[in-house]
């Protein structure tokens, strides 16, 4: 696994570690909070392992802790948002008005300036070769006036402040989702302790896929958001803008240049369930023998003025207002602001994140043919619809079959106990009030079915927000780490669980506990009707299911070979937690466009790639009889 959310980096759980730092050892938390200060640029580490601070100062580590925890703590997770775009002096903007002008009015302006078709009453003198006067008529005339308006929401889950992932690699004008791709991806690479390039020529190049996108392109200025403003700001469109913006992109510039891969990819698009629908298409691969290994991911950096005003005009957002109403304040902190998040509690809406989150999937016999290591296994990942609906972004009952679904399929493979007594649910916990009554009553029906009387439920987004398409992957991301830890996240801001919410049968408790879970449901609810909830099982259960599958000797075979790719994992981690990122990026690389590939009617062979790309048919629909071939 790999990627980037307000809580930290992936790989190595560090994310993990910081919902959870204060039911850590002192080490761990020493570990994380330096970790995350060398990715904040507060710190760095020389080769040799000596620390300096910003300025240059040599210091050790422990001082290095010591001298920038509060700001860690405080620039992580969600908190006041960062953008100068959102501070006092408010959002540019421009508002329509009419003038009457009473007399005429002369102005200059550069000839390039002026608009290329003229009003008919305006009158033009040339001044000089670039300078033109403009008289205007007395009369109406309506023009744009530029204003700034306050920003009406002013909380999201941002990445932790320092960090920029487009500085770490040769971007030129990627959009702020694809950069997170780059980094997310490369993470995921680095977490696994396995070479990319061995890994790729162990197989015929078409058992590679992946399967990454977000719920709504690339809307920043690099991308859709800058092309559909270029008219009205009267900046030009460029050419990346457009190709950029597609949704699929974040497959795409891991095939291009961080894989090189020329097996399947796309991506499924389902509002904040996307990330789950991505999961669903490697695991469907996987299973079905077409794939062996699927790198599936998201990529959603959706912190822009005009997002967050569609979200807020929908009435989805917990705005200042709706924040100060909900705790009977006339001013917000940077305190408040942390706060803004409260799944299942008196709440007023959700607060919007970013994040990029990647995993690397594989079949079981592969895994254990490399010794890679293993975080979990998912079995399936369901997907349901709503049915008829009033509202397109009201909740419906989709969920209770998708959830049903997963209870049914953990049940049979672990028993009823398990399901009942080692099972968690990471909720979909978006901190609305429609939200809180809706997913909790999916839990408390499924959980009477199958008699669980205290079911354990975890909601990160009241630590990293609302990431969109990959929210899943960030409560994924979170199951692992509770996996590997024994630690479930709590809900910090929920003072108390709301009298609508269906809790009798639910465990909602704000601080970290203690629990080994045999399994983990990942549950999202999007808009349009978008429900998907996933079964991820724990490192312990996959291990006996290897056994059972492969038997004992394969298996010992197997964790022989694990140590030299966990030897090779810490080392990336230690670089990492250092601050020495290196994304895997080719641009430009191994570039194939045809001529130098060699086709027969059994296999392509690709310069390049170890193995050829088998040509032979999967043909499950019967033959006709053929002359010629009988």
């Amino acid at each position: 696994m790999g990627g980037v959310n307000p809580a930290g980096r992936t790989s190595g759980h560090q994310a993990f570690r910081r919902t959870v730092l204060d039911a850590l050892p002192a080490d761990d938390q020493a570990q994380t909070l330096l970790g995350l200060a060398a990715m904040m640029r507060l710190a760095h580490a020389q080769a040799d392992d000596t620390w300096h601070d910003a300025d240059g100062q040599p210091l050790d580590a422990a001082a290095i802790v010591e001298q920038t925890r509060q700001r860690v703590l405080d620039h992580t997770l969600i908190r006041r948002i960062e953008d100068p775009r959102f501070n006092a002096e408010g959002l540019p903007a421009n508002r329509r008005a009419s003038l009457a002008l009473e007399a005429p009015m002369t102005f200059r302006v550069r000839r390039r300036q002026l608009p290329e078709t003229l009003p008919p009453t305006w009158q033009v003198r040339e001044l000089d070769r670039r300078t033109l006067e403009v008289t205007v008529p007395a009369g109406e005339m309506d023009v744009m006036l530029p204003e700034t308006r306050p920003a009406q929401v002013r909380a999201a889950g941002q990445l932790p402040s320092g960090f920029e992932p487009s500085r770490l690699y040769r971007s030129v004008h990627h959009p702020r989702g694809l950069s997170m791709a780059i980094f997310a991806a490369s993470d995921c690479l680095g977490d696994s302790g396995l070479g990319w390039d061995d890994l790729r020529d162990r197989l015929d190049p078409d058992q590679v896929a992946v399967y990454a996108g977000n719920s709504i392109g690339q809307l920043d200025d690099e991308g859709w958001g800058g092309l559909l403003k270029s008219f009205v700001s009267g900046k030009r469109a460029t050419s990346k803008q457009m190709p950029l913006g597609y949704g699929q992109m974040p497959a795409d510039f891991l095939n291009a240049y961080v894989l090189g891969s020329v097996g399947g990819t796309g991506a499924a698009l389902g509002a904040c369930a996307s990330f789950l629908y991505n999961l669903r298409l490697g695991v469907d691969d996987i299973r079905a023998g077409r794939r062996r290994v699927v790198m599936v991911g998201t990529a959603d950096a959706p912190i822009t003025p005009e997002i967050v005003e569609g979200f807020r005009a929908m009435g989805a957002l917990a705005d200042d207002d709706s924040l100060k109403a909900l705790d009977a304040l006339e001013l917000l902190t940077d305190i408040d602001y942390q706060r803004a998040c409260r799944p299942f509690a008196r709440n007023c809406g959700f607060t919007m994140g970013e994040s990029s989150q990647f995993l690397m999937l594989m079949d079981d016999a592969l895994a254990l043919e490399v010794g890679a290591e293993v975080l979990g296994s998912v079995p399936d990942v369901f997907v349901n619809a709503d049915g008829w609906k009033r509202s397109i972004s009201a909740p419906g009952i989709g969920n209770y079959i998708t959830l049903g679904k997963a209870a049914a399929l953990v049940r049979d493979m672990l028993g009823s106990q398990a399901l009942r007594e080692r099972t968690i649910l990471h909720a979909h916990g978006t901190s609305t009030p429609k939200n809180r009554v809706t997913e909790s009553h999916v839990f408390d029906l499924v959980a009477q079915a199958h008699g669980i009387e205290a079911w354990p439920v975890v909601a990160v987004k009241a630590f990293v927000g609302h990431s969109q398409g990959s929210a899943a992957g960030d409560q994924l991301a979170s199951a692992l780490g509770s996996f590997a830890h024994g630690l479930l996240p709590g809900i910090p801001t929920l003072e108390a669980v709301a009298d609508d919410v269906h809790a009798e049968r639910l465990r909602l408790f704000r601080d970290p506990q203690r629990f080994q879970a045999d399994a983990a449901f990942i549950n999202a609810k999007g808009f349009g009707g978008n429900n998907a909830t996933g079964v991820v099982l724990s490192p312990a259960v996959t291990e006996r299911l290897l056994v059972a599958r492969h038997g004992e000797t394969a298996v010992a075979a197997w964790q022989a070979r694990r140590e030299a790719t966990r030897e090779a994992a810490a080392g990336y981690r230690r670089d990492a937690d250092s601050g020495r990122f290196h994304p895997r990026y080719r641009f430009g690389e191994g570039v194939l466009e045809g001529p130098e590939l060699e086709v027969s009617d059994a296999a392509i062979r690709i310069p390049g790639y170890a193995r050829p790309v088998s040509l032979v048919a999967d043909n499950p629909f019967g033959r006709l009889d053929d002359t010629e071939d009988s």
